[in-house]
């Protein structure tokens, strides 16, 4: 009788460990917005999703006959948002993802010499808005913009690390 009662008992639990992580798998991904500002203020990933870390990622070159070392080398900040923005993508669809899986960016920049070193938030806004703005794919990460002192290759003005999540 205590063999008939532990299989009825494991059985019992099986069954109710298959509906929880039934019911888990359709737990969506929740992004918060306040506001009309493209970013969420909060996103919502809940267990059971892999999650894609992608490390900072900085611009190609954009003009390679300007000197090296220099912003004009890689572009305003703006071309270099935009260049990570698509190297991250890439990156992402590597892994079977797209932008519109990020749900956190960190984003670290250089005060831009051109703007009395101030950094260049207008011209991230420009590339950001292109990927994350209105009527683009409408999934907003949360995000974080910081002003570093120096990127590690001279001239670079952004860098960009994500993490993506996919149900």
């Amino acid at each position: 009788m205590k063999t008939t009662r532990s299989i009825s008992l494991g059985g019992l639990l099986l069954s109710l460990a298959t509906l929880s992580v039934a019911g888990a798998a359709d737990d969506p991904i929740v992004r918060r917005q306040t506001g009309d500002f493209p970013i969420a203020s909060s996103v919502v990933v809940p267990a059971g999703t892999t999650l894609v870390f992608l490390s900072g990622t900085l611009a190609d070159v954009a003009k390679p006959d300007a000197p090296a070392g220099s912003v004009e080398r890689l572009g305003d900040t703006e071309t270099q948002a935009a260049s990570v923005l698509g190297k991250l993508a890439k990156e992402l669809a590597a892994a079977g993802l797209t932008m519109a899986d990020v749900v956190k960016m960190n984003v670290f920049m250089v005060g831009d010499p051109m703007k009395g070193d101030a950094m260049d938030f207008a011209g991230l806004m420009k590339a950001y808005s292109r990927v994350f703005g209105a009527g683009t794919q409408g999934k907003l990460p949360a995000r974080t913009t910081v002003q570093v002192s120096a990127l590690p290759i001279p001239g670079a003005l952004v860098e960009i690390e994500v993490v993506a999540a996919k149900r």
